[in-house]
C-alpha cells in the first residue's frame, strides 16, 4: 500500500532521513521507534505530504506521490481522505470555534450532505467519549481531551491509513489505556495504523511490526514488534530506552 524507495530529506542543510526504504501493506499496524531527533516525525510528515523528499520515490496505492501529482485538487482531496494524521501537538491541529465544528471540518471540505456530516460527527464524538464537549471551544480543553478531538476529526474522514505522532503524549494513564484499546479495535476493523511512539508501557498488543530509526536518521531494524521490544540490549545500544 505504501512504498518509500531510497527516500532522503534534508531540512535547512540538516539531514533528517537518510536513504529510507519501507514497504507497508494494507491492514498492518506498525510502530515507528527511535531516539529523539532520529526522523520519526519527519517520516510521518512525509507520508502525509506535509513535506516532500529531496530524493527517492513515495508510492501510495501504486501511484507516485509528489508535489506535481497533488496539484490535482480532486486527487489531493481523495489522498487526504484515505490517509489521516494525528499530530503530536494537538494545538497545531485544532482551530475551529467548537469541538463539533472541528470534527465536521474535513467532512465539510468534502461537500458531503449535512445529514451525513452530522451523523459521522456524532458517531465519532460517541466513539471518543467526547459528546459532552461538542459545544466547547477546543482551546479550553485538557491535553487528553484535545487529543481525543484531534483523533475524532481524523476518524470522521474514515481514512484507510491512520498515522499518529506520539499520541500518548500529554494523556493520563486512563486515557492511554482508552487509546490503546481504540487503536487495537481500529486495526482489527481493517485500518492500517502507523504510529511513532516511545511509550512502550501502554502500547502492548497494538503493533505487529516495528521500524527502528537510529540517531543517524537511517532505518536500522524492521522486525516483529515482540522481537524488538524484548531485545533490551539492542534498545539500550541505540538509545531507545
Amino acid at each position: 500500500m505504501i512504498k518509500l524507495e531510497n527516500i532522503s530529506f534534508t531540512y535547512k542543510n540538516k539531514l533528517a532521513l537518510d536513504n529510507v526504504n519501507v514497504h507497508i501493506k494494507e491492514g498492518e499496524s506498525v510502530a515507528i521507534i527511535g531516539p529523539n531527533g532520529s526522523g520519526k516525525s519527519t517520516f510521518l510528515k512525509l507520508l502525509n505530504t506535509i513535506i516532500f523528499p529531496n530524493q527517492g520515490k513515495y508510492i501510495f496505492n501504486k501511484t507516485e506521490i509528489n508535489e506535481n501529482r497533488l496539484k490535482d485538487n480532486k486527487y489531493l482531496k481523495l489522498f487526504h481522505k484515505r490517509l489521516g494524521f494525528v499530530f503530536q501537538n494537538s494545538d497545531a491541529q485544532l482551530f475551529c470555534s467548537t469541538v463539533f465544528e472541528e470534527v465536521a471540518f474535513g467532512l465539510m471540505q468534502m461537500e458531503l450532505p449535512e445529514a451525513e456530516v452530522n451523523e459521522r460527527v456524532q458517531d465519532c464524538l460517541n466513539l471518543l467519549n467526547i459528546d459532552k464537549l461538542k459545544e466547547e471551544h477546543p482551546y479550553n480543553l485538557s491535553g487528553g481531551e484535545k487529543k481525543r478531538v484531534a483523533i475524532a476529526s481524523v476518524l470522521a474522514m474514515n481514512p484507510e491509513v491512520i498515522t499518529l505522532d506520539e499520541p500518548m503524549n500529554g494523556i493520563d494513564p486512563k486515557g492511554k489505556r482508552f487509546l490503546r484499546d481504540l487503536l487495537i479495535a481500529l486495526n482489527k476493523s481493517g485500518k492500517t495504523i502507523i504510529c511513532a511512539t516511545h511509550d512502550f508501557e501502554y502500547i502492548e498488543g497494538i503493533f505487529n511490526r516495528v521500524i527502528v530509526f537510529s540517531e543517524e536518521h537511517k532505518i536500522i531494524r524492521d522486525d516483529k514488534y515482540e522481537n524488538v521490544i524484548k531485545d533490551e540490549d539492542f534498545l539500550r545500544e541505540y538509545n531507545i530506552i
